[in-house]
């Protein structure tokens, strides 16, 4: 069973069907690259993958386990959903950092909130066992629980603060964690949005075309870390008309034309002898693109 299974997702928008039968597989410390022009359903798909959008049909598994049949979406609550998303990191196109904090804080903000409630479950647990203790045994329990929950406090604060320094390290943007958004290059803050996004583990890494808002100059140092995550074994799904990249750093490569898969492959095998006529024109209109 591959680590990731998509079966036939199926997306519309009104009367216009963006998606029309996707279904892929991919193995766990796998990089695929999703090609095709603009409107094909790309961004679509990923975002029906994140759970920002809910496919109309399809299934979808991680590690064995169905996280969406979209027969029983209906029965999903608004924390399951939340739950689910945990499985996915997304990296936007325009970097989507909180302006109003530093570099740091955007990092660590997420796994903050997540820390927050995972407290105030063990107090609501905390509670339960109390009412349930003979009123002599409460007040020697609450102090223990107190104490219980300044240690639970410290050590999340204390591993997401260290999550992040290391992120930051990985990104080669240490120096920079005090820092706000308007203070860095586009590729510095394409950069932090990928730290945050690994901050909470996710299963799979997704990126909606990571690069397009940048200048040519800086698409280098973005793709550097994309690529130094592959020696790293991370899963990764990623958007993108960097044909080269995608050429020399994916497993496996998908062209979407209209709502489907027109074909997959090997990447290798697939730019350097394509069947489908469509994916030769658009590898031949990209080609062109970059001589421009």
């Amino acid at each position: 069973m591959a680590f990731l299974e998509v079966e036939n997702y199926r997306k519309k928008f009104g009367e216009n069907e963006v998606l029309k039968g996707i279904s892929f597989s991919l193995e766990k410390g796998e990089v695929l690259a999703i090609i095709g022009s603009s409107g094909g359903g790309k961004t679509t798909l990923l975002r029906c993958l994140n759970f920002l959008e809910s496919p109309d049909e399809g299934t979808l598994s991680v590690n064995g386990e169905t996280l969406f049949d979209a027969a029983e979406k209906k029965q999903y609550s608004d924390a399951q959903i939340r739950e689910k998303r945990l499985h996915f990191g997304l990296v936007f196109q325009q970097f989507n950092l909180f302006p109003q904090y530093t570099v740091f804080r955007n990092i660590t903000l997420a796994q903050t909130l997540l820390a927050k409630g995972e407290i105030r479950a063990k107090k609501r647990a905390f509670r339960a066992e109390i009412r349930a203790l003979p009123a002599t045994a409460r007040k020697a329990r609450k102090a223990e629980q107190k104490q219980e929950l300044v240690q639970l406090s410290g050590g999340l604060k204390e591993r997401i603060e260290a999550r992040a320094l290391q992120l930051l390290e990985r990104v080669g943007l240490l120096e920079k964690k005090d820092s706000y958004p308007y203070q860095l290059s586009g590729g510095q803050q394409q950069r932090v949005a990928i730290a945050r996004a690994l901050a909470l583990e996710p299963d799979i890494l997704c990126f909606d075309e990571p690069t397009s808002a940048l200048d040519p100059e800086l698409t280098g140092e973005v793709l550097k870390v994309i690529k130094g995550l592959k020696d790293t074994e991370s899963t990764m799904i990623v958007v993108t008309h960097e044909m080269e990249f995608a050429k020399n750093v994916a497993d496996k490569v998908i062209f979407i034309s209209d709502g489907v898969i027109e074909e997959e492959g090997e990447a290798r095998e697939l730019f350097e002898n394509p069947q489908s006529e469509k994916t030769k024109a658009f590898l031949r209109r990209s080609l062109e693109e970059d001589f421009e």
